[in-house]
C-alpha cells in the first residue's frame, strides 16, 4: 500500500509574523526595481550580459536591503512618533537584529562583486559607502537626495563595471537617468509624512516628462537617421510602379525602447500630478511608490535603446510584479 503523502508542516503564526515583519523592513516589493539598474548597466556598457551580470545583479540587492534595514535601524526613534506600525518601533525586530542584518547584508554584496573583479568591486565599494552615509549622515541634509540618486547611478555602473572588458564610461548617460530620477523621488519622499509640499512633486513631474520624452526622441530618432558610418548611405533603388516602398526597419529595439520611455513617464507622472494637486500624505506617498516602481520601464527602455531586448523585456516583466506584491508590502 502507497503510503499518505502528509503535507508539510505549514509555518507557525509566530514564524510567519516575523517574516512578515522582515518583507516590510527590507521592502520586498521595491526588491523588483533593483535588476534592472545592473541590466540597463550591462547593456549600455557594450559588452553584453554575461556570468557575472547574475553577480552583479546579486551585489545589488543585498547592498539595496542593507540600506533598507539601516534606514530603520537609524531612523527608530524618529518612526517611533510618526510611524509606531514599523518593525522596529512596534517591536517585531529589535534594533540589534536590524543593524546585524544591514552589516551581513553590505557584506554579502562586497563579497559577490568580488567575483565579479576588481572593478566592480571598487564600484560596489563606492555604492555602500554611499548607502551608509545616507542612512546615517546624509538623508536629513540637503544632500540627501543627490546622495540616494547617486547610489542608484552607482549601481548602473556596477553592471558595467562587472562585465569582462566593459567601457564603463558609455553607461555614464544610463547612470545620470537614474540619478536624475531618484533624486526627484526621493525629494518627494521627505514630504512623505506629513504632506503640504506642492513644489516637489512638480519637480519631479517635470523631472520624468523631460527625461522620458528625451528617450522616446532618441528612440524615434534613430528609427529615421541612417547609421554614422562615415560614407553615404546606398540609396534604394525605386520600387515598381503601382508598389509603396516599405519603411526602413529600425535599429532593434528603438520601437521597444520608444513605448517603455512613455509608459515611464505615464506612470511616474501620474502619482506626481496628483500628490501637486493636493498634497496629502496620502496622495504623496502614492507618487513615492509610483515613482519607484516606474524605475522598472526606465531601466528597460534604456537597456532597449542599445538593442539589449533581452535585457529590457526581462526587466519589464518585473512591474507587474513590483505592483502586485506592493499591495502587500508597502515599498517605503
Amino acid at each position: 500500500m502507497t503510503p499518505a503523502l502528509v503535507p508539510p508542516p505549514a509555518p507557525a503564526p509566530g514564524t510567519r509574523a516575523r517574516l512578515g515583519a522582515w518583507a516590510e523592513l527590507l521592502r520586498v516589493s521595491a526588491l523588483f526595481t533593483v535588476p534592472g539598474d545592473a541590466l540597463a548597466g550591462a547593456a549600455a556598457s557594450g559588452a553584453g550580459t554575461s556570468r557575472t551580470t547574475a553577480l552583479a545583479v546579486g551585489c545589488s540587492l543585498c547592498l539595496y536591503e542593507a540600506g533598507m534595514a539601516l534606514n530603520d535601524w537609524a531612523d527608530r526613534a524618529e518612526d517611533a512618533a510618526e510611524r509606531p506600525h514599523r518593525p522596529l518601533p512596534s517591536g517585531r525586530i529589535t534594533a540589534p537584529a536590524a543593524l546585524l542584518a544591514a552589516s551581513a547584508l553590505t557584506a554579502a554584496g562586497l563579497a559577490l562583486a568580488a567575483r565579479a573583479g576588481r572593478p566592480a568591486l571598487l564600484l560596489a565599494s563606492a555604492l555602500a559607502g554611499t548607502v551608509w552615509a545616507y542612512d546615517l549622515r546624509l538623508k536629513h541634509t540637503p544632500w540627501g537626495p543627490l546622495a540616494m540618486g547617486a547610489a542608484r547611478g552607482l549601481d548602473v555602473l556596477l553592471g558595467a563595471a562587472a562585465q569582462p572588458g566593459a567601457r564603463t564610461r558609455t553607461a555614464l548617460a544610463a547612470a545620470g537617468a537614474l540619478t536624475a530620477h531618484t533624486t526627484a523621488v526621493t525629494a518627494v519622499s521627505r514630504h512623505e509624512v506629513r504632506g503640504g509640499s506642492t513644489s516637489a512633486p512638480l519637480a519631479a513631474l517635470a523631472a520624468s516628462t523631460a527625461l522620458g520624452a528625451a528617450l522616446v526622441r532618441g528612440a524615434l530618432g534613430r528609427t529615421r537617421n541612417t547609421p554614422r558610418t562615415g560614407h553615404s548611405a546606398p540609396v534604394p533603388p525605386a520600387p515598381p510602379a503601382g508598389r509603396v516602398a516599405a519603411a526602413a526597419p529600425g535599429p532593434p529595439g528603438t520601437t521597444l525602447a520608444a513605448a517603455l520611455a512613455a509608459g515611464y513617464a505615464l506612470s511616474a507622472g501620474r502619482p506626481f500630478l496628483h500628490a501637486a494637486l493636493n498634497p496629502s500624505p496620502q496622495l504623496t506617498g502614492r507618487a513615492v511608490g509610483g515613482g519607484i516602481r516606474a524605475m522598472i520601464p526606465l531601466q528597460g527602455a534604456l537597456a532597449a535603446r542599445t538593442g539589449a531586448l533581452g535585457a529590457a523585456l526581462a526587466t519589464a516583466a518585473l512591474a507587474p510584479l513590483a505592483k502586485a506584491l506592493s499591495r502587500r508590502v508597502n515599498p517605503t
